[in-house]
């Protein structure tokens, strides 16, 4: 993640963009399995999508259209953490990059459900 793991940052549209780049990182330390490499894609595209979609909710014109974007956000993360589930991991130091990204993964989750949840 960050240069500090103990410390996230604050502004969301960060953190969404460094989530994203550790994903792009992490998978290209995989092993080039079929499988991992179907999954890799998917995950890839899920986490980029969360910051892509934060950004947009920011520049939304409306409150719906605000509401619908961190929805979207929250699927993203949610998506990346299911991909994140399934692939295929040979040592444990991958095995701890995965669970820290999957933790952040979860994070996000939360953050977005609570806005949608301020939303309503």
């Amino acid at each position: 993640m960050n240069n500090n793991q103990n410390q996230k940052p604050y502004d969301l549209e960060e953190r969404t963009r460094l989530f994203a780049k550790d994903i792009i990182s992490f998978s290209g330390a995989l092993p080039r399995t079929i499988a991992n490499i179907e999954i890799v894609k998917q995950m890839v595209m899920a986490a980029g999508s969360v910051g892509a979609n934060y950004i947009e909710a920011n520049e939304s014109l409306s409150k719906k259209d605000f509401g619908v974007r961190i929805k979207i956000c929250r699927k993203e993360a949610k998506e990346a953490k299911y991909w994140l589930s399934l692939l295929e991991v040979r040592n444990g130091d991958m095995e701890d990059r995965r669970k820290r990204l999957a933790g952040e993964a979860t994070e996000l989750l939360r953050i977005f459900s609570s806005m949608v949840a301020k939303f309503k």
